[in-house]
Parts: structure tokens; C-alpha cells; sequence
């Protein structure tokens, strides 16, 4: 709410809409990670659009981008700056091993040509601020860029319409229904529904008596007990059960009877990464809340939904239509690590703590800038104040742990190690060396943020900076250069990760509420990153000299 009325006098005019919004979401994202503060943000920019009659479709994309570059300004903004920090430290530790051992290593060679002393040398990590120059400067560039040039890529007929009387409804509500004795649609034809509903209802699923769901024939006759999926928006949809005397199938009819006795609300509601719904389906929903949470709808952006609502497997980016018990389902949504789309009562207890939670983690965030503490540490101890205050509940801290990225983490970095212990590291900057030996050494630094980029469009993020890492300091090594810079360019690359919805959390996040299609995210990304190799290149060379 703080931030949407700072952001309300800017809202009027497009680009300094999407400018403030945008540039909210990059200075949260140094401060915290980026798929946060994007979670953040978004029900800011989808209740500013709405209110200003704006499509969320040129909001969401360039604020998304926004978070993402705005992760590269300091240590803790995103994972990549995190295992280069520590990557470095090991790399120096392992080199400085190397060329102690043996006087004419590669290792001690590096060293002389670098003018360090190896005795004296102490081997230390990327500080909280040394990303900045170079990733500060690229995501002001960015900014900019998606603000005032790259939401105008976005393709017209990609745009949502903005919300109406459900101020962030999705259009296209994927549910199940059934046709009952006196229901209008009785005889019609199924192409003539939707002319008939004026375009408000699209029967696109005839579900059969033994539960397949199969495309109906447009000229097919419909008959009372007819069962089918439709597409509508959820205002509507009420509107027209009772406009044309329509039922919802007899399953979801019996478990919203079973809280026929409660006080019952909706809730729009997105799947975010990480969620203990995603690649769950309604039974786990039913299970984890014991019942008390129905599912009356599902949106999913890209393609269509052709399972019954029990069959579909969720994923990060769908939104689902909620009906709870009211006094249950706040609970329920934040257990679930769900995003409501909708705007929440909150209470003053929570916000008497808000100044507290910020003094411990800028305390944490100084502690590990001015050297007092290792970052870690600093970090931990912040988490503990947070249980000891009442700030976090202590059975809710496994669950603020991205335990997929840990797991991930701990399988790549085997992978990274053995790349080097086999000499495959080794051989690959041989190759790369070669091949741009006569070229100047800053085409190397473009090379490998692209290649960086490449792969980071594709796997995650962390895992490109691991597999990237130690290739970059062999070709450094190789090179007689610093590997300083060259591991500032994976950081950046590894960070930028704007072609696909799959590329980057933050990515799949919008993909449903800013009605995105696959192809989209390339028309503004991939002149972004072309971009940030253009910018890039030469910041990190004037910052982090070779």
C-alpha cells in the first residue's frame, strides 16, 4: 500500500508508469532477492493498472526485466553474484596453492604477470559492493531502455485487457460445468454459444461419461447433463449460471456444499516459484488445506488446458480461482506460498514490526559491507533476530528455504569441480584462446558473456554461472589476463536471462497475469541483451582493467 501511493502521482502518464514501477523493482531487487521483490511488486502494478484502465501486458514485462537487472547491482541480489563472490576466494586459494607448490605452474606464471606478491597474498571474495559499478550502471542502462523503447516490442494484439469489476481477473478462467434440466443452452448448438453469450462464454471441452475430455463438435446438440470446460471470466461466469441457469459439475458442487455452514470468500491467487503447489494438483490442494480450500478455476497462459481440473498439474505462473472459508484462507494462501491477486486486509500487528525487520537487515547488510562480518554470518545472525523477535516463525523458516536451488547447488558443484579436475576447463579455454588469438581481448570478454547468456536462457541461472565459472578462469590464466573481469562478465551474463518465460523465475511469474505468449519475451529481451554486451563489455574493462 506505501508503495503504490508513492507510485499513484507517476501512474497518469505511461512511461513514467512503467519507469517508476520499474525502477521500484531494480533498487528492491539489490537489496533483496529478484523473484521477492518482483512477488512484491506485482499486485502493486496489477491494481495500478486497473485503476488507470492500462493494460498490465506493458507493465509487467518491463518491470520483470527491471527486477532481474536490478539483482546485479550487489552480492545478494542474485544467486550468480553469490557463487561468483565465493568462486573467486577458492579459485585464488586453489591458484595460490598451485604456484607455491610449483614455481612454474601456470598458477605462478598468472601471478607474475599479474605483479602479485604470492607470500603476501590473501585471497579474498567479490565484496557486497564491488558488483556495483558494472551492474549498477547496466541496470540504470536497462531500465531506461525497457521503460522509454522496449515495452513498445511487446506485440498489440499480446496485450491484456485491463480489469474490470475483479481488479485483477483473468479473461480466460478455465472451469467445468453442467447443463441441468432448464438450462437455456438446451438445444443450441455449441457453435452458437458464444455468440449467443455475446463472446462472455467459450465451451472448448466436452468432458465424457467416463472422464475424458475430448473437442466437441461445433454442430454438436447440447443435451441436459451435458458436462463441458469453458473459458470465462469469473465475474461473468456468476452472472451467467444464473443469467442462462447453469451448474458447476456435481464434484465441485459437493465440496463448496461442504462449506455451505462457513463464511466463504474468493481469492484470485498466482503460483509462485517455489510453491508447495507447483507440479501439484487439485487432490494435494485438497489434502494440504484439509478441505477447506476449493479450486473453482484455473488460468494458464500459452496454451490451452484440455484435462479435468483434478487432472491438471500446476505450474509457476498459473492462476487459480480459490473459494475458503474466510477466516481460513489467508492462512491457507500463505502456507502455500501462494500470491493473491486481490487486495488484503492487514493488520496493524504485522506492520509494528515492519521497522524492525528493516533495521535488522540493514544492519546484516552494513555488518558485511564495511568488513565488520563475513556475509554469511551477518546473514544468519540477521535470520536468528528475525525468530528471536517473532518476525519469522520458526516453523515457517524450513519453509522460506529454496530447498530446489540448495538441491540444484549441490549437484552442480561436483559437475563444476569435475570439469576442472579432468582438464576439460582446461581444454575448452585452449579452444576459445585459439580461436581469438588474433583478435583484441575485449571481443573475449563479449564472447563469454554471450555464450554466459546463451545457456542461461535455457538452465538455470546458478548452475550457467557454476559451468561458466571455471571455464572463464582457465581462458584467463591461459591468457596471462586478470579473472576478475571475466568473472564479472559470467555474473552479468549468467543474470540476464530475457528470451524465454523458462529462463528466469521472474520470467514465468508474469507469464499468466501479463497475458504473455512464448514468443514475446524474445521481441523485448533479445535487444535488451544485445545491449548489455554493447554497455558491458567496455564497463567492465574501464572498472576491472585486465
Amino acid at each position: 500500500d506505501l508503495i503504490s501511493r508513492q507510485i499513484a502521482p507517476f501512474s497518469k502518464n505511461r512511461v513514467t508508469h512503467i519507469t517508476s514501477l520499474s525502477g521500484v523493482a531494480a533498487i528492491l531487487s539489490a537489496i533483496m532477492n529478484n523473484v521477492g521483490a518482483l512477488a512484491l511488486m506485482l499486485p502493486v502494478a496489477l491494481k495500478s493498472s486497473a485503476k488507470q484502465k492500462r493494460s498490465p501486458s506493458i507493465l509487467l514485462m518491463p518491470m520483470a526485466f527491471a527486477s532481474i537487472l536490478g539483482g546485479m547491482i550487489t552480492m545478494i541480489g542474485t544467486p550468480p553474484n553469490i557463487i561468483i563472490s565465493t568462486f573467486r576466494e577458492t579459485q585464488y586459494i586453489d591458484l595460490k596453492a598451485r604456484a607455491l607448490e610449483d614455481v612454474f605452474s601456470p598458477a605462478a606464471k598468472y601471478f607474475e604477470s599479474q605483479n602479485i606478491d604470492i607470500e603476501q597474498f590473501q585471497p579474498e571474495p567479490f565484496a557486497m559492493l564491488d558488483f556495483s559499478p558494472v551492474g549498477g550502471s547496466i541496470a540504470l542502462m536497462g531500465v531506461l531502455f525497457v521503460a522509454l523503447i522496449g515495452w513498445r516490442f511487446i506485440p498489440k494484439n499480446s496485450y491484456k485487457k485491463p480489469g474490470t469489476e475483479s481488479l485483477f481477473s483473468i479473461s480466460e478462467y478455465i472451469t467445468e460445468i453442467r447443463i441441468p434440466e432448464k438450462c437455456k443452452f438446451i438445444g443450441m448448438e455449441i457453435g452458437e454459444i458464444e455468440h449467443f453469450t455475446e463472446d462472455r462464454l467459450t465451451i472448448f471441452g466436452y468432458i465424457t461419461v467416463d472422464e475424458n475430455v475430448l473437442t466437441p463438435w461445433l454442430d454438436h446438440i447440447i443435451q441436459e447433463g451435458d458436462r463441458f470446460q469453458i473459458k470465462a471470466d469469473p465475474v461473468e461466469l456468476k452472472v451467467m449460471m444464473d443469467e442462462y441457469d447453469l451448474r458447476l459439475t456435481k464434484l465441485m458442487r459437493e465440496r463448496i456444499d461442504s462449506l455451505k455452514n462457513t463464511n466463504t470468500a474468493f481469492k484470485e491467487v498466482l503460483i509462485k516459484p517455489g510453491s508447495p503447489l507447483e507440479n501439484r494438483d487439485r487432490e494435494y490442494l485438497r489434502q494440504r488445506t484439509s478441505n477447506t480450500l476449493i479450486l473453482m478455476a484455473v488460468a494458464r497462459q500459452g496454451e490451452p488446458i484440455r484435462k479435468l481440473l483434478g487432472d491438471v498439474t500446476f505450474r509457476v505462473g498459473d492462476v487459480l480461482l480459490l473459494q475458503g472459508d474466510i477466516d481460513k484462507l489467508e492462512d491457507n494462501i500463505s502456507s502455500l506460498d501462494l500470491l493473491p491477486l486481490a487486495e488484503r486486509n492487514v493488520t496493524v500487528g504485522v506492520f509494528s514490526k515492519v521497522g524492525l525487520a528493516l533495521l535488522i537487515f540493514g544492519s546484516a547488510i552494513a555488518l558485511s559491507m564495511f568488513g565488520i562480518l563475513p556475509i554469511t554470518l551477518a546473514f544468519v545472525g540477521a535470520i536468528l533476530m528475525y525468530i528471536f523477535t517473532g518476525i519469522l516463525p520458526i516453523r515457517e523458516l524450513y519453509q522460506q528455504i529454496d530447498w530446489p536451488i540448495i538441491v540444484l547447488l549441490g549437484a552442480m558443484i561436483p559437475v563444476s569441480n569435475a570439469l576442472q579436475s579432468t582438464g576439460t576447463t582446461q581444454l575448452i579455454a585452449d579452444g576459445m584462446v585459439a580461436m581469438t588469438g588474433s583478435l583484441p581481448s575485449w571481443f573475449m570478454l563479449a564472447l563469454i558473456m554471450i555464450i554466459t547468456m546463451t545457456l542461461s536462457d535455457v538452465i538455470n541461472n546458478a548452475a550457467t554461472a557454476l559451468i561458466m565459472a571455471p571455464i572463464a578462469v582457465e581462458i584467463a590464466i591461459t591468457m596471462g589476463v586478470s579473472i576478475d573481469p571475466l568473472l564479472m562478465c559470467v555474473a552479468v551474463g549468467a543474470s540476464c536471462a530475457f528470451l524465454t518465460p523458462i529462463g528466469h523465475q521472474c520470467n514465468a511469474l508474469i507469464l499468466g497475469p501479463g497475458g504473455y505468449r512464448f514468443s514475446d519475451y524474445w521481441r523485448m529481451g533479445l535487444p535488451l541483451e544485445l545491449l548489455i554486451v554493447i554497455l558491458g563489455t567496455p564497463l567492465i574493462l574501464y572498472f576491472w582493467p585486465l
